[in-house]
């Protein structure tokens, strides 16, 4: 038993280190993946260990940054929102416009699997600027 825990911990682990590599530049919680999947393994190696401090701290400056001045926590919400109704949308997947110049069937390509993968991906980030701005921005 103690070694299934261990290789499931180890797959999940790799796969929100993956997935949080891949989010920091697509849509999603880059840093946010990145750390809980560095903290799993953490669990298992020593570099990992070293290496989870840092991208904690990268998270949590991202996050203070991310709700420092109004502008930047309305640009955040807006982020959230759009991604959001993107997911919806990709989810939904409605017939490809006129202007779209090739097949119908290369219009938003992943159907309703990426729609929910960007909503979620929303509501992550959508609590994680909830979060922030608990944290760093309301009175103690």
């Amino acid at each position: 038993m103690r070694a299934v825990r261990r290789v499931v911990l180890e797959l999940l682990g790799w796969a929100l280190v993956i997935g949080g590599i891949a989010a920091l530049v697509l849509p999603g919680p880059g840093l946010l993946a990145l750390f809980a999947g560095l903290a799993l393994l953490s669990q298992q190696y020593t570099w990992a260990e070293r290496r989870v401090e840092p991208v904690k701290e990268r998270a949590l400056k991202a996050a203070a940054d991310g709700v420092e001045t109004w502008p930047r926590i309305l640009l955040s919400l807006l982020g959230v929102l759009w991604l959001i109704g993107t997911g919806v949308i990709w989810a939904v997947r409605p017939p490809a416009p006129e202007w779209w110049p090739f097949a119908e069937r290369w219009w938003l390509l992943g159907g309703w699997a990426t729609g929910v993968t960007l909503v979620v991906s929303g509501l992550a980030a959508g609590a994680g600027v909830l979060y922030a701005y608990r944290h760093y921005r309301s009175p103690r």
